[in-house]
């Protein structure tokens, strides 16, 4: 079967969940499958093949306003070519005029992109458009998580197919003199958290509850400086004793290196699905500590910690007893194991893509 893979970035896979999943399942499939993946501007390579699969590159970004164009030009230049075509994320108003096409068509809807905070009314209007059309003309769609499913059922009354994201790529690797001279925070104990800096990940909630705790430093590893909101928070919080904040971190020793280390890992996000950071601190085997909602408490099958406010998560932090953690721990890496592996993963998207 012929396959193309649509809506990311691209290959090789820099960071992002939707590349990490292109990744894997390339790496896993393309024995299997013909795949072609297209790729954007943004991710500047001049690759023709990547894990044994074709690349086609567009000179359009897969983010900001060009990502409509973007990803409705691959669909153009897909749609009568391809046995099947891979859709991630919403953002296709090319699929308004091929309905006909549908069995064509495999839509993984990620999160609920137009609920997000960081965008405006215009925009979230356009967004849950393009995704109630890439719905509608497609016959297969994929949810990562369980609150997904139940949205889309809700919401268009569809049924989807439960397909999570692996995160074994991520090794644990203990603090050698090399990263100890680097990063000195590592032989402390310190809480941890990686993520986009945007308002519905409640990084602000998180720094808030370290202002009165000093008996653990705080770690947050993201993209200060990429927007207001996140340069205003650096300004905030940056010079709080127990507060260190990193930009992105792209070498992935180094940032394995801090997650395995790290005491507590904080997983903030109120919008979207299956997180791909969160099942990555899982697999690594970390105490988990959630904002409480749906798609966190799935993820987790409710056996981590969870908070709502700052207040609660300074409760928790202050008082969860050692051998709670280590239940915890126990019990984030035996689901990572038996639900959120690669090669699980790939075996179900290849099951979806071969009905």
């Amino acid at each position: 079967m012929k396959i193309a893979i649509i809506g990311t970035r691209g290959l090789p896979a820099q960071y992002g969940g939707f590349e990490t999943l292109v990744e894997f399942l390339t790496k896993y499939l393309s024995d299997k499958l013909d795949i072609t993946v297209f790729c954007s501007k943004e991710n500047n390579t001049k690759l023709k093949e990547y894990n044994n699969s074709k690349i086609i590159s567009l000179s359009l970004n897969a983010n900001g306003w060009q990502s409509i164009l973007y990803d409705s030009l691959s669909v153009l230049r897909s749609y009568k070519n391809f046995d099947r075509i891979l859709i991630l994320g919403p953002s296709n108003i090319a699929m308004s005029f091929l309905g006909k096409y549908r069995n064509k068509f495999i839509f993984n809807i990620g999160g609920i992109e137009w609920q997000r905070r960081k965008w405006g009314f215009v925009a979230s209007r356009i967004i849950k458009h393009s995704e109630r059309i890439t719905v509608k003309n497609s016959d297969y769609i994929i949810a990562d998580n369980e609150g997904i499913q139940n949205y889309l059922k809700k919401t268009y009354n569809r049924d989807s197919y439960l397909i999570e994201y692996g995160g074994d790529q991520v090794k644990r690797i203990e603090a050698k003199n090399e990263y100890l001279k680097k990063y000195p925070f590592l032989e402390t104990e310190y809480i941890l958290a990686v993520a986009r800096v945007q308002p519905d990940n409640n990084l602000e909630m998180i720094l808030e509850s370290f202002i009165h705790i000093q008996k653990y430093k705080l770690i947050i590893v993201g993209n200060w400086n990429v927007c207001k909101y996140g340069k205003n928070l650096k300004n905030k919080y940056l010079k709080i004793n127990n507060i260190i904040l990193f930009d992105a971190i792209y070498n992935q020793d180094e940032l394995n290196v801090i997650r395995t280390n790290a005491k507590i890992y904080l997983h903030g996000h109120s919008a979207g699905g299956t997180n791909p950071g969160l099942v990555e601190a899982m697999n690594i085997g970390l105490p988990i500590f959630c904002f409480d909602n749906t798609f966190n408490r799935f993820t987790t099958e409710e056996k981590a910690e969870y908070f709502n406010n700052s207040e609660e998560l300074q409760d928790l932090l202050i008082n969860t007893k050692e051998e709670k953690l280590d239940q915890i721990r126990i019990n984030m890496k035996e689901i990572a194991d038996r639900r959120y592996k690669w090669e699980i993963i790939a075996k179900k998207y290849f099951d979806v893509i071969t009905l």
